[in-house]
């Protein structure tokens, strides 16, 4: 098992859909990597344009699709200073025409459990709407250039069915292939390993039932819950990330970095609140580092551990 403490040597890529998604699924590695100074890279595919907002102060910025995107922007610069990540791009400013690449919306469904679905009004400039080829030769090129040990995306349901998270991952799935060929300009690249962040299923129910065991004795998230009417636990639905039958080959304990990655959470304002971190030790015997919610309101279980899979079928050594 790979940990915090035997990293593979050389540089990191990380692919996500969002501003958020890089601290959300994988700050703890992206913090890590970072701090034991080998070099960092991500790429964003969108913005965020369509991102629902949390709150009165920012709500102006919903439906605005070119505001919001300026201030996720801002939000992602603050989120990556704090995690250590400096070199960043976005996936279309990565293609020969650098023509926008915009967030594609999503639904809520389900129960509780903060599963996503597409919307049914994704305009010609989504994500899901690229042609496969040509983004992911953009990303293929970089990835030559780069050429990272490890490169780490979702698993293929997009860690919570959002489409833009899927298509992230068919993007970086076809870049590999691709990569592996040399372009005209630069050589071949293969990584030694390809990771998908998962949380295996029993990491999930664990962490669930230990969240709901809290609200029954913890003051301050039994406030919330009795505070808010929207707030929620979450239900028993396993996330596409849950993953069954991919094998755990990294486990990256995020307590070294929790600093960072709680920075980045919180600079991720309009997506992300209820951020709270247990004190250090109380929560780790049931891998609950403290909890956080989205824009459902949900809560979620802050995981003591980022988990990952190697990937299937990737061009990897």
């Amino acid at each position: 098992m790979i940990t915090e403490a035997s990293l593979p040597a050389g540089p990191l890529l990380a692919v996500h859909a969002h501003p958020d998604d890089e601290t959300l699924a994988t700050g703890a590695l992206l913090a890590t990597w970072a701090a034991s100074g080998q070099p960092v890279t991500l790429v964003t595919c969108t913005r965020g344009e369509r991102g629902e907002v949390i709150g009165a102060t920012l709500a102006h910025l919903e439906g605005n699709g070119p505001a919001l995107a300026a201030h996720r922007e801002g939000e992602l610069r603050a989120a990556l200073a704090a995690l250590g990540v400096r070199d960043h791009h976005y996936l279309d400013q990565l293609r020969r025409d650098q023509l926008r690449l915009e967030d594609s919306g999503m639904a809520w469904v389900g129960a509780a459990g903060g599963q996503a679905g597409e919307a049914d009004d994704a305009g010609e400039r989504a994500l899901v709407a690229a042609p496969l080829e040509e983004v992911a030769t953009a990303l293929a090129e970089l990835i030559r250039d780069r050429r990272p040990a490890v490169v780490v995306t979702y698993e293929a349901g997009g860690g919570y069915g959002h489409p833009d998270h899927v298509r992230a991952h068919e993007i970086t799935m076809r870049a590999l292939q691709l990569a592996a060929h040399a372009s005209a300009t630069r050589p071949a690249h293969v990584p030694d390993d390809v990771w998908w962040a998962v949380i295996p299923a029993p990491v999930v129910r664990g962490a669930r039932a230990a969240l709901r065991e809290l609200s029954l004795r913890d003051p301050e998230l039994a406030g919330l819950l009795a505070g808010s009417a929207t707030a929620e636990l979450p239900g028993d639905a396993l996330p596409a990330a849950a993953a069954p039958g991919l094998p755990v080959v990294a486990m990256i304990d995020g307590a070294p970095v929790a600093d960072r990655v709680e920075a980045a959470l919180r600079a991720h304002a309009t997506q992300v609140h209820w951020i709270h971190r247990l004190a250090a030790g109380s929560g780790a015997g049931v891998g609950l580092a403290g909890w956080y919610a989205l824009s459902n309101d949900v809560l979620v279980p802050w995981l003591t551990h980022e988990h990952y899979a190697r990937a299937r079928g990737a061009h990897a050594r």
